[in-house]
């Protein structure tokens, strides 16, 4: 029988390919796997309480109540609304998205996380913001039009308030503080 198994922590193609190979090697048959969810058959050797296991000693956990759940659906969303470049009016997306209010949204967030939905996305983005100064392919103009900021002096602020040093500060360090997304909160 078919099963979906939301996992929490799941945030990247590298944690997908580590899912995978954890759900292959104890005898799934995976139909599909996105970020925070797999859909999977059991196999004959298949034990769920020995995949959980296996999953939380790599730091990924299945999701087990409905909230959790929502929240970790809602995590998986923003980070594709970042990754794609489609920030722009994100709240208002992912509450047609996920068929609820901005505030009933933010309040379970808020409650779940110990934190704004607001500051989560903004995380979020400097993190992105991070990865674009790395990478150095884009100027801070374009990283903030990339990121639907309206003016690159409202992103440097804003970079300033989140990490306490200008992008130009950043960008001339030897060794780079980045969070994994699963660590932002």
């Amino acid at each position: 029988m078919q099963e979906t198994i939301y996992i929490k922590n799941m945030v990247c193609n590298r944690c997908i390919a580590s899912v995978l190979d954890i759900f292959n090697a104890e005898d799934y048959v995976v139909e599909s796997v996105e970020l925070g969810k797999v859909i999977a058959t059991k196999g004959a050797k298949s034990s769920f309480k020995n995949l959980s296991k296996v999953l939380d000693k790599t730091g990924f956990e299945v999701i087990a109540n409905k909230t959790d759940t929502l929240i970790e659906q809602l995590k998986v969303a923003i980070i594709n609304k970042i990754e794609s470049g489609e920030t722009a009016h994100i709240f208002q997306a992912l509450a047609k998205e996920f068929v609820k209010t901005e505030t009933a949204l933010s309040k379970l967030f808020s409650k779940s996380e110990g934190v704004t939905l607001e500051k989560y996305t903004i995380n979020l983005k400097i993190e992105k913001v991070k990865e674009h100064i790395q990478l150095g392919q884009l100027n801070f103009s374009e990283i903030a039009y990339s990121l639907n900021y309206k003016t690159s002096s409202h992103l440097a602020r804003q970079f300033k308030t989140v990490t306490g040093m200008s992008m130009s500060d950043y960008k001339n360090l030897e060794n780079w503080d980045r969070k994994t997304l699963d660590k932002i909160v």
